[in-house]
């Protein structure tokens, strides 16, 4: 497999225009705000920019990872929103609701994560990214957290498929549990999140004790870190487990999931982490040798979303990062709160080290 140089970014108007429910939190069309900023930034003019458009992906691809009586009935949801579908995970009034046309959104969503491993791949990118992707709570059998099919997952089985070994890092502010329990059993997909604690937030789980079985014993990893976690303790934690993992595992193909809602605007999480340390995550990412393919996740405050990930994908192309896009003014902890959060902090770096592969 040949590594090119340039950076994919993925883009359709039919991801972005969607709507789960008018109250709900997650809103596609942040993904514009991102695509205009870039495209005002003359991003897309730049030397090794390539916009991608997604296809849909096959009914095979989606059963790699989802059971075929799930797939049946979202196809069902997509067509008649209105009846019950809550023992699959999909309720009018929660977390992840069915609406017209689901079903064919969610393909062209998983298709474009699929089209932007296949530009790596084939030695045409040296990264792409598909930032309406990310969604790594869906299960085999059921929607979860806003999640429908699990795009993540999907990459990472089928880049299993052909042998190669896949480090899979989640920075998403929530677990990435859907991934976690995909790979469970297997060495072949090393699962890193870096999340809130699940005792303060959803899922509710991504403890260090949960390590995978069998031959995925030590394979997934998580910190679990408290609430109000601010960029020292955050990049603390990255630094001590991702790079060391990641260079023992020796993986073929990076995979990465950026959600920013571990931003301190971001009003559904406490994590309170800025713009300064995703630059930091997102540059070690850049500055490895692997072929990377990258997506988006949550992100909750449309403006933090819209200034982060436009930073991110300038960082892919190696260009330079207009000091319009950081934070103004990030948060800063006091004495006796910075105390607390580095213990805490410290405690889940040793606890997910220690759960960790030899």
């Amino acid at each position: 497999m040949s590594v090119a140089t340039g950076a994919g970014f993925v883009w359709d108007e039919r991801v972005a225009r969607h709507v789960y429910r008018d109250d709900h939190p997650l809103k596609p069309i942040r993904l514009v705000g991102v695509r205009d900023t870039l495209d005002r930034l003359g991003a897309f003019a730049l030397p090794g920019a390539r916009v991608l458009t997604p296809r849909a992906a096959t009914r095979d691809e989606i059963e790699r990872i989802h059971a075929p009586e799930y797939v049946e009935a979202v196809m069902q949801a997509s067509d008649e929103p209105d009846l019950d579908y809550s023992e699959w995970g999909l309720s009018a009034w929660g977390d992840t609701p069915p609406f017209a046309g689901m079903h064919q959104v969610s393909l062209l969503t998983t298709g474009g994560s699929l089209s932007a491993m296949e530009e790596v791949l084939a030695g045409r990118t040296r990264v792409s990214v598909n930032y309406s992707g990310g969604l790594h709570h869906a299960m085999r059998r059921r929607a979860s957290g806003f999640c429908i099919y699990n795009d993540p997952a999907i990459v990472c089985a089928r880049l299993a498929d052909r042998g190669m070994k896949v480090a899979y890092v989640d920075i998403d502010a929530h677990h990435g549990d859907g991934v976690q329990a995909a790979f469970y059993d297997t060495d072949q997909v090393l699962t890193i999140s870096l999340h809130e604690s699940g005792r303060f937030l959803f899922p509710g789980t991504g403890f260090a004790e949960e390590r995978g079985s069998g031959k995925g014993a030590g394979y997934s990893i998580n910190v679990a870190l408290p609430p109000y976690t601010d960029d020292q303790a955050y990049a603390h934690a990255f630094d001590e487990v991702v790079p060391t993992l990641v260079e023992r595992y020796r993986p073929d193909v990076l995979v990465t999931q950026q959600g920013i809602d571990p931003h301190f605007l971001d009003p559904l999480t406490h994590l309170q982490i800025s713009t300064r340390v995703r630059e930091h995550i997102v540059r070690w990412f850049a500055a490895t040798a692997y072929p990377w393919v990258a997506m988006g996740g949550g992100g909750y405050d449309l403006d933090a979303v819209r200034r982060t990930w436009s930073m991110e994908y300038l960082i892919m192309l190696g260009a330079d990062v207009p000091e319009e896009l950081h934070d103004a003014d990030p948060p800063i902890l006091g004495e006796r709160e910075r105390t607390a959060i580095d213990s805490a902090t410290e405690t889940a770096i040793d606890e997910a080290l220690a759960a960790a592969f030899r």
